[in-house]
């Protein structure tokens, strides 16, 4: 024992505090369209082809932000106009962030309901 590796790659689960989960689960579900699982007491589960979101409610009084999520998109364009029409205040316009070898990324920033940073994130081939 110890001399094992391990190599963390696959998220299952990512967690972001709320205050207000009800509002939350609107936001999440009605807004981005994200597909709705299940809710207990003080926590609400999404499922994001296949890694789970889990809102929770703080534990103590302290609210935590937590880390950016970034969502795959196939248009970025087309995300950002659907969801700027739902209501979704964003940061920034979808821009270029960099260009790679055989694509090009793009992303447009915004934030839920109590000031997570969500991400639409676009990798667009380049004609070859």
């Amino acid at each position: 024992m110890g001399n094992e590796e391990i190599s963390l790659s696959t998220i299952g689960q990512i967690a972001i505090q709320v205050r207000d989960l009800d509002k939350a689960v609107i936001f999440y579900r009605d807004v981005l369209g994200m597909k709705f699982l299940y809710q207990y007491p003080g926590l609400a589960f999404f499922d994001c082809t296949g890694i789970r979101l889990m809102l929770s409610l703080p534990e103590g009084k302290e609210f935590k932000y937590g880390s950016i999520l970034y969502f795959k998109v196939p248009d970025v364009q087309q995300a950002y106009s659907i969801l700027l029409q739902r209501g979704v205040g964003f940061i920034e316009e979808p821009h270029l962030i960099a260009k790679m070898p055989d694509h090009d990324l793009w992303m447009a920033f915004f934030n839920d309901l109590d000031g997570n940073t969500l991400a639409l994130m676009c990798e667009i081939r380049q004609n070859q």
